[in-house]
């Protein structure tokens, strides 16, 4: 897959579209991703052109109409859709801690092997949370993926994660293709 370069204000339409319909199902009307990322419609429509353009959107017509993500969405986001965010368990410093969830693991640097970092989005506080702290997230529902690391940064106001991926394993599976 051809790695798509988004903007950052396209990112963020991207999973504030995503994160929509994860919970209605339904197509998304532009006012309502206006309001998630604070602008105006307009320039959200304009961005829903290149967008759609990219093939990450496609238009709905119809009274019932707006945007919804394609798969290629997801995949530009590298979100592993989780289904149900609770199964993502998450240990700090050895200790599974019961009160945050894990919403969304972007693997942003995969391809780069000397690079590799994980950014974990989560919910609920993660204060006590410091640099250099051993992290491990997962088992995720889909791939099965844990990822071993340390905390390379956080982000306190967005409640992510920068993690230093020491290891990365997910069970091979033999039957799924």
């Amino acid at each position: 897959m051809s790695s798509i370069e988004l903007t950052p204000s396209q990112k963020k339409i991207l999973r504030a579209l995503t994160n929509l319909h994860k919970e209605s199902e339904g197509a998304i009307k532009g006012e309502d991703i206006a309001e998630q990322v604070d602008r105006n419609p307009g320039t959200i429509r304009n961005q829903m052109q290149s967008l759609k353009a990219l093939q990450l959107v496609e238009g709905v017509p119809g009274p019932k109409g707006g945007y919804k993500p394609t798969a290629t969405a997801y995949q530009a986001l590298d979100i592993q859709q989780l289904d149900d965010p609770v199964t993502v368990t998450f240990e700090h410093e050895g200790d599974l801690v019961e009160d945050v969830v894990v919403e969304e693991i972007n693997l942003s640097s995969v391809h780069h092997p000397e690079l590799c970092r994980a950014e974990i989005h989560l919910q609920g506080t993660i204060s006590d949370v410091d640099e250099d702290d051993p992290i491990t997230v997962g088992p995720t529902p889909l791939s099965k993926l844990v990822i071993d690391g340390r905390v390379d940064g956080k982000d306190d106001m967005n409640n992510i994660l920068i993690l230093r991926i020491k290891d990365m394993t997910a069970p091979v599976d033999k039957h799924e293709h």
